[in-house]
């Protein structure tokens, strides 16, 4: 597969671009190509050991997205932008999920399992049980993060607005759309559409600390 980068200056020019957005226009769907693209995206989206523990439901049904404006302090965004993502954590991480992944592994790589035995055992004592003080329940919900940037940098540099939700109610969503029962656990949404023309805050001039202040070189 070649390998054909952005430019710097446009890498740069998106991230300068892209704002949380407060207010969407609700009437510029996402299309359903460019869907497609950010939809990858989530699933290329790099994990510790690769396990990929997460799911991510995506909401465009105008009624559910009614029923979770409710557990999401009012906040508009919720029902005026296109697709609702939900990220959820793989709860309670177990043997069974170690032995989905090297499945797949051989299955894509057309590999026996034998091979991957030394990779599995490794991952089994790292992850299972879970060691002495490491909560394997927020190590999944931190990798979920990965995917939540990843997914708002791909959309920037496509010219698709964002805007990363915490200040929802986790269980509310996980009973509305049955994330639950499927032994996930809603860690964070994000909201994927178009900005309103009237959105204050898309001129507002980005504020962040000079690089010298937080990038440090050693």
């Amino acid at each position: 597969m070649s390998m054909q980068p952005i430019s710097r200056e446009l890498l740069l020019q998106q991230l300068q671009w892209r704002y949380a957005t407060k207010r969407f226009d609700p009437t510029r769907p996402i299309s359903a190509e460019d869907w497609a693209v950010l939809a990858e995206v989530l699933v290329l989206t790099p994990s510790s050991f690769g396990l990929q523990p997460w799911k991510f439901w995506v909401v465009t049904n105008p009624e559910v997205k009614a029923q979770l404006l409710h557990h999401s302090w009012k906040q508009s965004q919720i029902v005026d932008g296109s697709h609702l993502v939900v990220m959820a954590a793989k709860k309670d991480l177990s043997a069974d999920d170690v032995d989905r992944h090297v499945a797949r592994v051989c299955e894509i790589r057309n590999e026996p399992l034998e091979k991957h035995a030394g990779y599995r055992k490794s991952m089994i004592r790292a992850l299972v049980p879970p060691p002495a003080g490491f909560d394997i329940n927020e190590w999944a919900a931190k990798q979920v993060y990965i995917a939540l940037g990843n997914f708002m940098t791909a959309a920037a540099v496509m010219g698709i607005d964002t805007c990363p939700m915490e200040g929802i109610v986790p269980a509310e969503y996980d009973a509305v759309l049955g994330i639950a029962e499927q032994g996930y656990k809603t860690v964070v949404a994000c909201v994927a559409g178009y900005r309103a023309a009237d959105d204050k805050y898309a001129v507002t001039p980005k504020v962040r600390f000079a690089t010298s202040d937080v990038v440090v070189e050693v």
